[in-house]
C-alpha cells in the first residue's frame, strides 16, 4: 500500500556562510549534511560564487533541516531569512498545496520541473511570509 507523505519543513538563507551555519549545525546535533554548491549546477553564478551552497539538507532523528546561500546580490533581511518549505511525493497534491498558498500572494518561481528530477515552485503568500513546495519526481514520470 503507498501512503502518501507530506512534510514541513525549516528552510534557511545565508548570505555566503550557509557552508559555515550547517558544517556547524550538523556537529552540533550528530547529523548527516548533505551539500550542494552552485559549481557543478546548470546555474549562472559569477566564478566567486561557485563553492556557495545552492541547497543544503542537514538530518538528524527525524528531523530535517534544509539551507541555502542567497543568490549573488540578494541580502539576507529580517524576515527573508527563512522559507516554510513543504515536501510531497504526489504530484496533485503538491500541485493543490502550491495553488492554494500562492493564491492571493506572489509567485517567484512558478511550479514546474526542475534540473533534480522533481517539480519545484517558490511564491510569497499573501500575508508575505515565504513558500517553497517540492515534489520528487523520482523514476515513475
Amino acid at each position: 500500500m503507498h501512503h502518501n507523505k507530506t512534510t514541513v519543513n525549516p528552510y534557511l538563507f545565508f548570505s555566503g556562510n550557509c557552508r559555515e551555519a550547517m558544517t556547524f549545525y550538523k556537529e552540533a546535533t550528530n547529523g548527516t549534511l548533505d551539500i550542494m554548491p552552485f559549481e557543478g549546477s546548470p546555474m549562472e553564478v559569477p566564478a566567486e560564487y561557485s563553492d556557495k551552497i545552492l541547497h543544503s539538507t542537514l538530518t538528524f532523528g527525524d528531523a530535517v533541516i534544509m539551507a541555502s546561500d542567497t543568490m549573488p546580490g540578494q541580502d539576507v533581511l529580517p524576515g527573508n531569512a527563512s522559507a516554510i518549505s513543504i515536501a510531497c511525493n504526489d504530484d496533485d497534491e503538491a500541485t493543490r498545496l502550491f495553488n492554494s498558498l500562492s493564491d492571493g500572494g506572489r509567485v517567484t518561481m512558478p511550479f514546474g520541473k526542475t534540473f533534480w528530477d522533481a517539480k519545484f515552485g517558490m511564491f510569497t503568500d499573501k500575508f508575505g511570509i515565504d513558500w517553497m513546495v517540492n515534489c520528487q519526481l523520482g523514476k515513475t514520470e
